[in-house]
């Protein structure tokens, strides 16, 4: 007998969301982003469903890319760490992939390797995130280099946006943006999945939204999914397990850091830390059983949780279970446990049987 744990991906949840991030860019076009395995949802069953609503993919991985063209997608594909190695160039130009630009050495090395055809590149400016990208020092010869170098074929700007889901947003690097770009005439790439909510200056181009189409909020403590019109696209429930009677004094789970002032009736839920669920969640992290929305408590262990049953009599072994997802927003789970949406949904873990729905 299998555990009872699973997550179910709603495609028409992905879909929907990619529909009202599109409403969003209007005349901006869209690359979906599916790094880190779509975010934990499957990279193939995420290109297949926005196959044809994304104008193109971004991702990390070079094996992704490679393995979504093999599967036949034809999108436009976006590398957004691009090269690392000049061996690597050929299979940019084989695949018709697109390399993000950041560094001199990945400058040197397009300059230095003769490349069966010329490869459209994104050259990405460092305005203020201080992670990745050119100075403005570094960038106007580099932008000549790339324009003059006979393996690059197109130039797309682009920047990153530090504090978009934040109270101080995107002006401050807007503007240094246009300072960079000021007489150039190449397109761009800015809005993440919170600028392109929140700030319709920067819907130019071509926009990358990301967590928005999983269907969590870039901006949780301000504004919900629901209210921005997102629908959940990972559900990940289980059940109970067992259930025990502590009197009060008892403590529950390892280390034992809950301590029943009462009477309470405690119900085992068979997922733990290596099915994914954050073992740095404390108690009082909300969990639906049987609908209705209760607490965990205790200590998360690898395969279990333990959850507060007081006022659900009804509930016992064999009662449905959602850590996250439809009727609980990942980002409540998320904010209790002190992380953020995409940790958990990106934390989902191999042994964690995967449905899909097209609700």
């Amino acid at each position: 007998m299998t555990r009872p744990i699973r997550a179910t991906i709603d495609l028409s949840a992905l879909r929907g969301n990619c529909a009202v991030a599109r409403q969003c860019a209007g005349a901006a076009r869209l690359w979906a982003v599916l790094k880190a395995n779509a975010y934990g949802h499957g990279l193939m069953r995420a290109a297949e469903a926005l196959d044809d609503i994304a104008d193109g993919y971004a991702l990390l991985d070079l094996d992704d890319a490679v393995a979504l063209r093999e599967a036949g997608f034809r999108q436009p594909i976006l590398l957004l760490e691009g090269f690392f190695e000049a061996d690597e160039l050929p299979l940019f130009t084989e695949y018709s992939l697109t390399p993000v630009v950041h560094t001199l050495d990945q400058v040197d090395m397009l300059a230095s390797t003769v490349l069966p055809a010329r490869l459209p590149v994104y050259l990405k400016l460092n305005t203020g995130m201080n992670r990745l990208g050119l100075s403005a020092e570094e960038f106007h010869p580099v932008l000549t280099a790339l324009e003059t170098a006979p393996s690059v074929a197109a130039v797309t700007l682009m920047t990153h946006f530090a504090d978009a889901d934040l109270a101080r947003g995107i002006a401050w690097q807007l503007v240094r943006f246009d300072e960079f770009a000021q007489g150039c005439d190449h397109p761009v790439s800015l809005a993440n999945s919170a600028a392109l909510l929140r700030f319709p200056e920067a819907r130019r181009g071509w926009a990358r939204p990301g967590i928005m189409l999983y269907g969590a909020s870039p901006f949780p403590q301000d504004e919900s999914a629901e209210a921005l019109g997102l629908r959940p696209v990972m559900t990940l429930s289980s059940q109970i397990i067992a259930v025990q009677e502590l009197k009060a004094g008892e403590r529950v789970g390892y280390g034992g850091i809950f301590t029943a002032e009462r009477p309470m009736r405690i119900g085992i839920v068979a997922c733990g830390y290596a099915d994914g669920y954050p073992r740095h969640a404390p108690s009082g992290t909300p969990i639906l059983v049987e609908g209705r929305r209760t607490r965990t408590v205790g200590r998360v262990s690898m395969d279990m949780i333990m959850v507060d049953l007081e006022g659900l009599t009804e509930a016992g072994i064999g009662s449905p279970v959602v850590l996250w997802g439809e009727g609980l927003p990942v980002d409540d789970v998320a904010t209790a446990a002190g992380t953020v949406s995409y940790e958990l949904l990106c934390a989902l873990t191999a042994r964690v049987p995967v449905t899909e729905v097209n609700a």
